[in-house]
């Protein structure tokens, strides 16, 4: 189990590259998705995955115990998710937009255009 989180994330940045370096714009899309789903396993597989505590502190104590999940990573994912959610609906806008006025949607066609 610890060797196969990093497999996975390593294995997921590499798809989500290798379709961003693609021609088509579709393939770039679905590369940034990859990528930043790569980037939430990551962040997920910081936390030192077990099942402990839920990091609420007890009235009366005045700090948490070791026993208790480190909510950091969480809220770095529930970020990452936001983000990258936000670049993706840019990129489909930006893509759909060029698509319609240029028709095509293969990077070399879109460098050679003047319009």
């Amino acid at each position: 189990m610890p060797l196969l989180l990093p497999i996975l994330v390593g294995l997921l940045y590499a798809a989500g590259i290798y379709l961003m370096l693609r021609r088509s714009l579709i393939k770039v899309i679905l590369g940034l998705v990859i990528l930043g789903n790569g980037t939430n396993l990551l962040l997920f597989s910081t936390s030192r995955l077990s099942s402990r505590q839920a990091p609420i502190i007890p009235q009366g104590m005045t700090q948490a115990s070791a026993t208790m999940t480190d909510p950091v990573p969480q809220a770095l994912i529930l970020t990452a998710i936001v983000i990258s959610f936000a670049v993706l609906a840019f990129t489909v806008v930006l893509v759909g937009r060029a698509y319609q006025k240029l028709r095509t949607d293969d990077m070399d066609q879109l460098r050679s255009t003047d319009s």
